[in-house]
């Protein structure tokens, strides 16, 4: 394997006890709270594999539900996060799953409010660094480390087109660009990784596109 930096290899500033275990843990959590856009009311939380084996020894429990809450790795109240969510209304229930994933630090997160729901899967891959591969079903590869957005669309002939030439107008680099659908000819997603911060006027322009539904800002 090779790393960027010496800090691929002893990860993040962090509550540990391990970079995987419990800082990507918890930037997965985090992850989902960002594009859920609030605190939701109830998640539930399925752990597999490693995971599964050893959140409580390793704090992925409270790692994940800490992110939930918008705590970032090195926040000194995600011990107690699992306290902090009952207090603050959130239910929270955790499903141990024998399911045998493409990797082994897996975990998939539901997240509920009364008009609102969100699934995403995550896998921590090392050194505090995680993969978003999953979104209400839709496959992805989203890293969470750059700015991005994305784009809920119909399958449409052009749309992708139309998508890039509003962030080209605005001189936005793309680093990453996927689209994902479940079947011909209707809803999709774009995952688009950018190397700049992206305005809520760009937001606006591509949420105005035609067949476009929904764009949701995954990093500021």
């Amino acid at each position: 394997m090779k790393y960027r930096s010496a800090f691929d290899i002893i990860g993040p500033v962090m509550i540990g006890p391990s970079s995987s275990h419990t800082a990507g843990a918890a930037r997965i959590g985090r992850v989902a709270r960002t594009l859920f856009g609030k605190q939701p009311k109830k998640a539930i939380i399925s752990l597999y594999g490693s995971f599964a084996k050893t959140y409580r020894g390793h704090g992925t429990d409270v790692a994940v539900v800490g992110g939930i809450l918008d705590f970032d790795t090195d926040d000194e109240r995600i011990p107690s996060s699992l306290t902090i969510a009952e207090e603050a209304g959130m239910d929270v229930s955790f499903t141990i799953e024998d399911t045998v994933m493409d990797h082994p630090n897996t975990v998939k997160i539901r997240l509920f409010d009364e008009d609102k729901e969100l699934e995403l899967v995550g896998i921590s891959i090392g050194g505090g660094t995680i993969e978003i591969t999953e979104l209400n079903t839709f496959k992805l590869k989203l890293s969470g480390e750059n700015p991005a957005i994305l784009v809920v669309h119909n399958d449409v002939f052009g749309i992708i087109s139309s998508v890039s030439t509003v962030l080209a107008n605005h001189e936005i680099n793309i680093g990453h660009m996927e689209v994902s659908r479940k079947e011909k000819g209707q809803m999709a997603l774009m995952v688009i990784e950018v190397d700049q911060k992206i305005q809520s006027d760009v937001m606006k322009e591509i949420e105005g596109l035609e067949n476009v539904s929904q764009v949701i800002r995954m990093v500021e």
